[in-house]
């Protein structure tokens, strides 16, 4: 702990320090909960999309595996762009999904096996959500990057900071406490010798 002055302007200062500390206390204790909170649905989002991902995997090998065709998926569409756009929570900014746009290559039906449209469809459905699974896995890093700054704020001020200013208070109350007890003391004896003084004069 660094040496303090035992003075009544310290003492000012200090009380306007543990004032300021309980009064932004609570905003960064409600800040911690709600980024606690977005990060438990967010975690939840991406466990969801992560079971839509799976089960399209499956339906997509199903279809392959039934027709037992090689054919390139990616030969008939291509991502395009990419739209997101900027989201708010607790005071953050955040990418936030807005779909995907796909190129679209044009194919020979005679030619191509009458599975790949549906195959398209779905390939299509699954790059998208996994596209959405990215962007929500951005969202998460950047919230837990805050919340571990907020989290360490609040660690400071509980375990720190208040306890520090509360205890430099109590010993400069004290300390001033026993100087004016000193004071008085001191003040009683110039009296009493005053007044021995004086009925020695009288005598």
């Amino acid at each position: 702990m660094p040496k303090i002055r035992l003075t009544k302007n310290e003492l000012k200062k200090q009380k306007e320090s543990l004032k300021r500390f309980f009064h932004y206390l609570p905003m960064l204790q409600l800040k911690k909960k709600q980024l606690q909170l977005e990060i438990m649905k967010i975690h939840q989002v991406i466990k969801e999309l992560a079971v839509e991902i799976e089960n399209l995997r499956k339906e997509i090998i199903l279809w392959i595996d039934v027709f037992a065709e090689e054919v390139s998926i990616s030969e008939f569409f291509s991502i395009k762009n990419i739209k997101t756009e900027e989201g708010n929570v607790a005071g953050i900014e955040l990418p936030v999904f807005v779909g995907v746009e796909f190129e679209e290559k044009s194919y020979d039906l005679m030619l191509t096996p009458f599975w790949v449209d549906k195959a398209i469809v779905i390939l299509k459905e699954k790059l998208t959500l996994k596209i959405k699974l990215a962007i929500y896995h951005k969202q998460m890093h950047i919230l837990k990057d805050e919340l571990r700054i907020i989290a360490q704020r609040v660690n400071l001020f509980e375990k720190i900071k208040i306890p520090e200013a509360k205890e430099n208070i109590r010993v400069i109350q004290i300390f001033i406490g026993e100087l004016q007890t000193a004071e008085v003391v001191r003040g009683k004896i110039a009296k009493a010798k005053l007044e021995k003084k004086k009925s020695m004069v009288v005598l």
